[in-house]
């Protein structure tokens, strides 16, 4: 996945989540097979993405895993933390491996800047799939 693309995708979410509120924050978890995203790639497409936007000076926070990996051969699921592991399994060597569980970008969470109305600052926990 591209982090321009990604990126684009992140904040459509983040505005439609946010309705015209003023975002602080925002917590990414992102689980890629074969390229791991640059976490200033990231930075700076989010800020490109959201210039102009209620997220404009937000605050993004990128947490990045590796993709299980299941092998048909041992059973093993392990993590694949490299290209290697999404031919060969780890564990035994195997060469009849699968992507196992999702890949993707996920939001965790935004914060939201204080409602100078209420002086108090409302976060969402729930998490969002971002699919590009």
């Amino acid at each position: 996945m591209h982090e321009t693309g990604m990126c684009d995708e992140i904040v459509q979410a983040v505005l439609r989540r946010a309705e015209g509120r003023q975002v602080a924050a925002v917590r990414v978890r992102a689980a890629f097979a074969g390229h791991r995203p640059d976490p200033a790639v990231v930075e700076q497409g989010f800020r490109v993405a959201a210039a102009g936007t209620p997220a404009e000076d937000a605050r993004i926070e990128l947490v990045t895993e590796p993709p299980a990996v299941s092998c048909r051969d041992c059973g093993a699921r392990t993590p694949a933390a490299d290209a290697l592991a999404l031919v060969a399994c780890p564990r035994c060597g195997g060469v009849d491996v699968e992507i196992a569980g999702d890949t993707g970008a996920v939001i965790e969470s935004i914060t939201y800047q204080p409602d100078v109305r209420t002086s108090e600052a409302s976060e969402t926990s729930e998490a969002s799939e971002v699919r590009t």
